[in-house]
């Protein structure tokens, strides 16, 4: 199992920590370096590069099997993009998450003070969801732990009690595969396992699930006609456009590198590489006594191992202390020997 993309990548460490911050592609600093070289000489700004905003749209779009790029809009960060899923609720309405979820998906109901929010086991999820219940918001795949919610299942619950469907899959997106048609919203960062940018974010929802929202301090990079209305401001974009925040521009040139370099890998591939990564480290574990959190995922998390972190970094294995655990997240730069660098490095 060797990296799948060895030429993009040049860390010098097991780097394992994927589920935190991805690595940048080769193709992305080449990129970055140019325009800030033409933006030095005066030979332009990184707006120039406008024309990728569109181009990233539609990548975005091609992650979930199903979408079209008007159903996509960008944003720097996926709280501020939920926003306005959670503006829209009426008062007291209902709200489902999950016991330990990210704080960016539950913030936003959480702190708006006048809603019912109710908190229970991911595994109860779908079985929880009740005709009281407005909206249920989850990760597809948990920061915490690296489990992954069983959307069919909770896709059907939803459904079946007239609720929406809001899944953040800034921990999925890049290697696990995603269905359009499986949540009414879909919220996702690129800087994790789509190693783009901490400042590019990703809203997609299809029309009927969109209309019933407004964007909360829309931009002029959200008119329908952004450079006829720059000073006369008349109409909203038509489509999910419409919830654009002003491009970092810097960020969409390095967040469109690494979806091209998946893309052509392809997230099939990925997926493979990486739970089988994922499998391996698993194995090792259990040789050495320890248990990892049940279930099958490019994340691996080992419980109670979190005063481990200094011996790990030591050894040049890059991982996360989290909730008192060691948090591992495969990805396609990696291979074997990081696996390996990783068990030696915690049975030492």
């Amino acid at each position: 199992m060797s990296s799948l993309a060895p030429d993009e990548f040049r860390s010098e460490t097991a780097y394992l920590n994927t589920a935190s911050y991805g690595l940048p592609t080769r193709r992305a600093l080449t990129a970055i370096a140019e325009v800030n070289a033409r933006w030095a000489a005066g030979r332009g700004a990184p707006m120039t590069d406008d024309a990728l905003v569109p181009e990233l749209r539609a990548k975005f779009a091609r992650l979930l099997a199903g979408a079209h790029p008007d159903h996509v809009a960008l944003g720097s960060g996926v709280a501020g993009l939920v926003g306005p899923v959670a503006a829209a609720l009426p008062t007291g309405a209902e709200v489902l998450l999950a016991a330990g979820e990210f704080a960016s998906v539950s913030m936003p109901f959480v702190h708006r003070g006048d809603l019912a929010v109710r908190v229970v086991p991911l595994a109860e999820l779908a079985a929880q969801v009740r005709p009281e219940t407005a909206l249920v918001a989850v990760s597809v795949v948990q920061s915490a732990d690296g489990r992954i919610t069983g959307l069919t299942e909770l896709r059907a619950a939803t459904a079946a009690n007239g609720a929406r469907l809001l899944v953040d899959a800034t921990q999925a997106a890049g290697w696990l595969p995603l269905n359009f048609a499986d949540a009414d919203y879909w919220v996702g960062a690129t800087f994790k396992w789509l190693i783009g940018a901490r400042s590019v974010a990703f809203f997609a929802a299809a029309p009927e699930a969109a209309a019933g929202l407004r964007p909360i301090g829309p931009s002029w990079y959200a008119a329908e006609d952004r450079w006829a209305e720059l000073y006369d401001p008349r109409e909203l974009a038509a489509t999910t456009r419409r919830f654009d925040a002003t491009p970092d521009w810097l960020g969409v040139i390095s967040a469109s590198a690494g979806l091209s370099l998946i893309e052509e890998v392809t997230v099939e591939k990925i997926n493979a590489h990486n739970l089988d990564l994922a499998d391996r480290f698993r194995a090792g574990l259990s040789e050495l006594g320890r248990e990892a959190v049940p279930g099958r995922s490019a994340i691996v998390v080992v419980p109670g191992a979190a005063d481990l972190a200094p011996r790990l970094e030591a050894a040049d294995v890059i991982a996360s202390a989290r909730a008192g655990a060691m948090r591992f997240a495969f990805h396609f730069y990696n291979d074997e020997t990081d696996v390996d660098r990783a068990l030696n490095a915690l049975e030492s």
